[in-house]
């Protein structure tokens, strides 16, 4: 068997069940999960027509390429969400369709991975998402996590790392909005970031799954290809972003997303992804075509989940050391116990779930930058979510 899979620590979930353990909640009281990030917004009946009406695209095999009328209808997406050039992303070289970002981002740390530098690294935020650590250990490389504390805004201080971490990264991993912080890096950050790829010759991934969750119409969070264009990189070199269906569009269970960015990279994933046997289902991208065209439903999703914020922050206010995200469904408040006591004791007097934070992090130099705060996922209908909060302020009080 493959050694590093040993290195490989539960996921935070598996974590959350331990906690439980021997745990009896008040059986008087509906549970509400606030730990787990699947939306629960209705999916659009538009999508699920449009799966329906090509069932029978069952019957044929799908290409890992996608077909093109979905790379179209990305990179029309694309190019008008993040104002890229009149040329824009070329749908046949720049754009890939994946199984979702969780697999995609997995598989394209294996791609990047240059096994003759037996000292390689994968940086990433702390806290992350915890595929960033098991698909550096599986494709031979060591994670390094630069802490995302409140006096940077949730944010890495790249400032702060040093040059030899710099020579030996292979891949940057961002994640804006954040999870579970909800910052969003902003423009002149990711300029140095790039600056750094092209010193040090490393290549940035950049996990945009949140990026349709924000609460400004009129300022959504910047994309790192957004970035690239307004410096005449139309090459995006080095460059490459991620981005779900999932969250945008309320699809977890399609499985939809794509990467897009740098044509040589993205060359030699595809070849990667032929092999590996995950080409997405033609009546999915059939129906994901539909999802990319659409922005109504999406902004009605927002719509929704500010709602949710307004409602349940008002509530909170005074109650729990919390802010408003900069973007995404999550609230990172600090906790007035430990972060595991406040979460067992939750779910034990009140049958609420949230996510302890140090389970989304790992500990570095004696700090583990999720201690004593909690995930919570605004992801429940708005009453659950009202109601969830009033159970939070009453068990605080308690």
């Amino acid at each position: 068997m493959n050694n590093d899979l040993h290195k490989l620590q539960p996921y935070p979930f598996e974590k959350l069940g331990q906690l439980f353990q021997g745990v009896t909640h008040n059986g008087d009281r509906r549970h509400i999960a606030l730990s787990i990030g699947e939306p629960k917004h209705t999916s659009p009946a538009f999508v699920k027509q449009s799966i329906i009406d090509n069932i029978d695209k069952l019957a044929v095999y799908p290409s890992t390429k996608g077909i093109p009328e979905l790379r179209q209808s990305i990179a029309q997406w694309a190019d008008k969400r993040f104002a890229l050039d009149a040329a824009g992303l070329c749908p046949n070289t720049q754009v890939l369709p994946v199984n979702g970002t969780r697999e995609a981002l997995f598989a394209f740390t294996q791609v990047v991975a240059d096994r003759t530098h037996i000292d390689g690294l994968v940086v990433s935020p702390n806290p992350f998402y915890q595929i960033y650590e098991g698909a550096a250990y599986l494709a031979g490389m060591t994670p390094h996590f630069l802490p995302c504390q409140p006096e940077n805004q949730f944010i890495p201080d790249y400032d702060a790392v040093p040059e030899s971490v710099w020579r030996r990264c292979q891949l940057l991993f961002l994640c804006s909005p954040g999870n579970p912080t909800g910052a969003v890096t902003d423009a002149a950050t990711l300029r140095k970031l790039i600056a750094l790829a092209d010193e040090y010759d490393f290549v940035i991934a950049s996990d945009e799954c949140y990026s349709e969750i924000y609460f400004d119409e009129a300022a959504p969070p910047v994309g790192l290809l957004q970035v690239c264009n307004s410096m005449g990189r139309t090459d995006f070199k080095r460059c490459v972003v991620f981005h779900s269906l999932s969250k945008r569009s309320n699809l977890p269970g399609l499985r939809s997303g794509f990467v897009a960015g740098d044509a040589d990279i993205l060359a030699d994933f595809l070849k990667y992804r032929t092999y590996h046997g995950c080409a997405m289902p033609v009546q999915h991208q059939l129906a994901s075509i539909a999802a990319w065209n659409d922005e109504a439903h999406v902004q009605e999703n927002r719509r929704i989940y500010q709602q949710k914020f307004d409602s349940v922050l008002s509530i909170l206010d005074g109650v729990l050391d919390v802010q408003r995200p900069d973007a995404s469904f999550y609230l990172w408040p600090k906790t007035p116990v430990t972060d595991t006591e406040f979460a067992r004791g939750l779910f034990q007097q009140q049958h609420v779930t949230v996510l302890p934070g140090q389970f989304l992090s790992r500990t570095v130099d004696n700090i583990n930058p999720g201690e004593n705060r909690v995930r919570m996922a605004l992801v429940a209908p708005l009453d659950q979510c009202i109601e969830a909060a009033e159970r939070i302020k009453h068990f605080v009080q308690s």
